[in-house]
C-alpha cells in the first residue's frame, strides 16, 4: 500500500476515536513521519504489521504458489553433466562476495544523501521567514503554570508570540461565536478543557501544521499559531471534549484541512 493511502487510513483511523492511547499515540508518531518523509518514510515489518492492525487493514495474501526449481532428472542431458572446476567455483564465489559488499555500501552512500536531503527540505533556513517547529513529534512536560487557555481548542505557551492550536478536533467559538448556541458551547467548552487540565498530569506534542511548505510559522499557516496535542493524564483533551459534545473530529492532510466544521448554528 503506497505511503499516501497509509496516511489517509491514519487520518479516518484517528477521527473515528476508538482506539486505545497506545494505537492514537502511535498511529500519530507514524502520521507526522509519513508528512515529513512522504514516499521516502521506511517502516520495520514490525511497525508496518501495528500499523495495519491498529487500522483495520488486512493486506491480501498472494494466491501464486512457490515456483519450485525442476529435478535434476528433468533437465537436458548436457546440463546434468555440466560441473565447473573448483577453481570457477571459488573466483564466482569471491565475485559474488564482493558484489553484495560493494553494493551495500553503495546503498548505505544514496540512502545517506537522500535522507540529508529529505531532512534539509523540511528545516527552515534562518534567512527564511518560516519557523522551523521546536520539538515536533516529541512529548514534552508541561506544567499548568506555563501557559493559558485561549479557547476549547486553543492554548498560549508563555513567552509565544501566538498560540498553539490544538489538532484532531474543533471546538465552538467562545471568543467570536456566530450564534447563541455557539457561544454558550464554546464557553463550556473552554471551562471543561481548564476542569481537565487543572490538577492532571500534562504532555505536549508539537506537529507540524497542515500548511503548505515554507508558510509553517507564518500568517498564511494557521494564522501564525503553532499546533500541537494536548494530553491530560495520558488521554488526549480532544478525544474527551468530543465524547462529551463539546467538539467534534477535525482531521486535516499533509498540507491543507477541510472546511472547519461548524454544526452549532446550524438551522
Amino acid at each position: 500500500m503506497e505511503p499516501e493511502d497509509l496516511k489517509s487510513r491514519i487520518e479516518i483511523a484517528l477521527a473515528r476515536g476508538h482506539l486505545g492511547q497506545w494505537q492514537r499515540q502511535f498511529l500519530v508518531d507514524i502520521h507526522v513521519r509519513f508528512v515529513k518523509y512522504g514516499p521516502n518514510t521506511r517502516l520495520t515489518d514490525k511497525q508496518r504489521a501495528k500499523l495495519f492492525e491498529a487500522i483495520g487493514y488486512v493486506p491480501p495474501i498472494s494466491q501464486t504458489p512457490p515456483q519450485s526449481r525442476p529435478s535434476s532428472s528433468r533437465l537436458p542431458r548436457w546440463r546434468r553433466q555440466r560441473r565447473r572446476s573448483p577453481l570457477v567455483r571459488e573466483v564466482r564465489y569471491l565475485a559474488g562476495r564482493f558484489a553484495r559488499a560493494f553494493g551495500f555500501a553503495l546503498a548505505l552512500v544514496v540512502g545517506s544523501v537522500i535522507y540529508s536531503y529529505v531532512d534539509s527540505s523540511y528545516t527552515t533556513s534562518p534567512s527564511s521567514p518560516a519557523l522551523a517547529l521546536p520539538d515536533a513529534g516529541n512529548l514534552k512536560p508541561l506544567a499548568r503554570g506555563q501557559f493559558t487557555i485561549t479557547d476549547g481548542d486553543t492554548i498560549r505557551l508563555n513567552g509565544a508570540a501566538k498560540g498553539t492550536r490544538l489538532v484532531g478536533f474543533n471546538t465552538p467559538e467562545s471568543i467570536e461565536p456566530s450564534c447563541e448556541a455557539e457561544a454558550h458551547l464554546g464557553r463550556r467548552a473552554k471551562a471543561r478543557l481548564k476542569e481537565l487540565v487543572a490538577a492532571a498530569e500534562l504532555e505536549l506534542k508539537m506537529v507540524p501544521c497542515s500548511c503548505p511548505p515554507g508558510t509553517e510559522g507564518t500568517d498564511a499557516c494557521n494564522y501564525g499559531r503553532s499546533c500541537g496535542y494536548l494530553f491530560a493524564d495520558g488521554r488526549d483533551v480532544g478525544e474527551v471534549l468530543v465524547s462529551e459534545g463539546l467538539a467534534v473530529p477535525f482531521v486535516c492532510g499533509s498540507t491543507s484541512c477541510p472546511p472547519t466544521p461548524r454544526p452549532w448554528c446550524a438551522s
